[in-house]
């Protein structure tokens, strides 16, 4: 079954690699559970994310003050976030 037919399924595994993990310890409440929304808007459809300017492998999400870089395993199943930043 292709990825378009699977969007009920399971969602991919999220990770968070340095220096996003780092970013991640800084952030307020408030930035966490803007940066949870966009993380589920993602695992959601990550193919629907621009690729990044440089790199067509690495997506860039940015929407709402949450800007997210990351890329995903060859079969969709972890998103592996390199990079985040919550206004």
């Amino acid at each position: 079954m292709s990825p378009k037919h699977s969007r009920g399924g399971r969602r991919p595994r999220i990770v968070f690699i340095e220096p996003a993990e780092t970013q991640v310890r800084t952030l307020t409440t408030v930035q966490v559970a803007q940066l949870d929304v966009a993380l589920n808007e993602i695992a959601a459809d990550p193919a629907d994310v621009k690729p990044h300017a440089t790199a067509t492998a690495v997506r860039d999400y940015e929407h709402s003050g949450v800007r997210i870089v990351f890329f995903a395993t060859a079969l969709g199943s972890i998103l592996i976030v390199t990079y985040v930043d919550v206004d």
